[in-house]
C-alpha cells in the first residue's frame, strides 16, 4: 500500500494543470477573440470550434473506465496532455491560416479543437482520480482547492505574459506564443506526475475471474455508476450549475474589444484580471473558513452566495455595456472573477468527496460522468452565449445593446440555479429524513452544495 501524497506530491500534480489551463485559456479565450475582431468572423464560429472541443469529452468516462481497468492513471495523463498540447498549436496555426485560406483554416482548426477536447478530456479524469486515490481523505478538499488554484495561476500567468507578447499583434507571433506554452505545459506535465504512481502491482486482468472482467465492461460499469442516486443527481445539477458559470466565457473579450475598444492584448490582460478575482475567490473560501468554523464545509450556502453575487457581477457588465468606457470594467470583471472562484471552490469540494462514494473501483466512470455534464453545460454554455450575441446584435441597431442583453439573460440563468441549488438541497434532506439516515444528512448537504 503506497503512502498518501504529501502536500509537495500534491503541488506537484497541481503543475498537471497548470499546464493544462495555459492551453485551454489561450485556445478560448484569446483565439476567439482573434476570430471575432481582427478576422472579423461572426461569434458563432469560435463558439462552436469551443462547442465541439467540449462535445469529445463525454466519453470521459469511457477514458476514465479505461484507466480502471487498467489501474494506471499516469500513461492516460500524459497521452493527453500530448494530445492537447498538439491541438493547442494546431489551434493558433488554424487561425493564422483563416487570414489567407478562412476556408481551409477553419476545417483545420475543426480538427485541432478535436484533439484539444480529446486531450483535456483524457488528461483530466485521470488525474483528479489519481490526486482523490493518493491523497489522504481528510486533506481531499484541500489538495482539489490546490490543485484547482494552480490552474488559476496557469490562466493568469498566460494570459498575463501572453498578452505581453502579442503586442503588436500578427499571425506569426500567435502561433510562436502558442508553440512555446503547449512546449511548457508537457514540460510541467512530466514533472509533476514523474514517480508519482509507482509501479503497478494489482494483478493483471487475464487473472481475474470471467464474471468479474464482464462486470468491468464500460456499459456495465457506467449503468452502476448512473444507477447511484448520489452520483445521478450530482451529474444533473453539475449540467444545470455549469450552463449558468460558462455562458460569459466567450463573450467577454470580444465585448471589451467592440464595445471599449480594447485591442488582442488588452483583452488578454483582461482575461487575467477575471483570472486574479477567481483566485482571490477560491482563496477566500477556507480563509472566511478559517476564522468562522462553522462556515467551513457549509458548500450550499457558498454555492447559492456565489450564483447570486455572480450575478450582480454579470448585471454589473450589462450595465458597463449601456454606460460604455466610463464605466469600471476591470474592476467589473474582477469582481465577476471572485465571486465565480467562491462558486468553484464548493464545485471542487463535492467532486472531491463523493467521487469514492458508491460501488468500488468505479472512480473514474464517476469522474468520468460529472466530468462529461460540466463539458457539455460549458459547450452549450458557450456556444448560447455566442449564438445569442449574433442574434442580439443582429435584431438590435447597438452592439452595446446587443451585449447587455445578453449578459443581463445570463444573470438571470445565475439566479435560476440558486433557486435550483435549494430545491435540490431540501429534497435530498427529507429523503434521508424518510430512510432515518442521519449521516447521510451531511453528504446530501454536499452535494446539493454543488448548484
Amino acid at each position: 500500500m503506497m503512502r498518501p501524497l504529501s502536500w509537495f506530491g500534491i503541488v506537484r500534480m497541481g503543475l498537471v494543470q497548470t499546464g493544462l489551463g495555459a492551453i485551454v485559456v489561450l485556445t478560448t479565450s484569446t483565439l476567439n477573440r482573434v476570430m471575432v475582431v481582427e478576422l472579423a468572423m461572426p461569434a458563432m464560429l469560435p463558439g462552436a470550434l469551443v462547442a465541439i472541443h467540449y462535445a469529445l469529452q463525454v466519453f470521459r468516462p469511457a477514458w476514465g473506465h479505461g484507466s480502471d481497468v487498467g489501474a494506471r492513471r499516469t500513461p492516460w495523463i500524459v497521452g493527453g496532455m500530448a494530445v492537447l498540447a498538439f491541438g493547442g498549436f494546431l489551434a493558433a496555426v488554424a487561425t493564422a491560416w483563416m487570414t489567407t485560406q478562412p476556408l481551409l483554416g477553419v476545417a483545420l482548426a475543426i480538427v485541432a479543437f478535436c484533439l484539444i477536447g480529446g486531450g483535456v478530456g483524457a488528461a483530466g479524469t485521470s488525474l483528479l482520480v489519481l490526486l482523490a486515490k493518493r491523497t489522504d481523505e481528510r486533506r481531499r478538499a484541500a489538495a482539489a482547492t490546490i490543485v484547482w488554484v494552480m490552474m488559476i495561476a496557469g490562466f493568469i500567468v498566460t494570459t498575463a505574459v501572453a498578452g505581453q507578447m502579442l503586442d503588436p499583434f500578427s499571425p506569426l507571433r500567435l502561433v510562436i506564443v502558442s508553440g512555446c506554452v503547449s512546449t511548457a505545459a508537457m514540460l510541467l506535465t512530466i514533472a509533476g506526475v514523474w514517480g508519482i504512481e509507482g509501479r503497478r502491482a494489482a494483478p493483471a486482468p487475464l487473472a481475474k475471474p470471467a464474471a468479474v472482467a464482464a462486470k468491468s465492461s464500460f456499459r456495465a460499469a457506467f449503468a452502476e455508476v448512473w444507477a447511484e442516486p448520489q452520483a445521478r443527481r450530482f451529474a444533473i445539477f453539475v449540467f444545470v450549475s455549469m450552463l449558468a458559470y460558462s455562458a460569459q466565457d466567450l463573450i467577454l473579450e470580444p465585448f471589451a474589444g467592440v464595445v471599449f475598444g480594447f485591442t488582442p492584448g488588452e483583452t488578454t490582460k483582461l482575461s487575467s484580471v477575471q483570472h486574479g478575482g477567481t483566485l482571490l475567490g477560491m482563496a477566500l473560501v477556507p480563509l472566511i473558513g478559517a476564522v468562522f468554523p462553522k462556515s467551513r464545509g457549509n458548500l450550499q450556502v457558498w454555492t447559492i452566495g456565489g450564483c447570486l453575487a455572480s450575478a450582480l457581477a454579470l448585471l454589473g457588465l450589462a450595465a458597463a455595456a449601456i454606460v460604455g468606457p466610463a464605466w469600471p470594467l476591470r474592476e467589473t470583471v474582477f469582481a465577476l472573477g471572485v465571486t465565480n472562484g467562491a462558486y468553484a471552490v464548493a464545485a471542487i469540494g463535492s467532486m472531491m468527496a463523493l467521487v469514492s462514494a458508491g460501488g468500488e473501483h468505479r472512480e473514474g466512470v464517476r469522474m468520468g460522468l460529472w466530468g462529461a455534464a460540466q463539458a457539455l453545460a460549458f459547450g452549450l454554455g458557450g456556444f448560447a452565449g455566442t449564438l445569442a450575441s449574433d442574434v442580439a446584435r443582429y435584431f438590435l441597431s447597438s452592439p452595446a445593446l446587443s451585449y447587455s442583453t445578453v449578459f443581463a439573460s445570463e444573470a438571470g440563468l445565475f439566479i435560476l440555479s440558486a433557486i435550483m441549488a435549494v430545491w435540490v438541497h431540501r429534497a435530498q434532506a427529507k429523503a434521508a429524513q424518510r430512510h432515518g439516515d442521519v449521516g447521510n444528512l451531511s453528504t446530501a448537504a454536499v452535494a446539493g452544495g454543488l448548484t
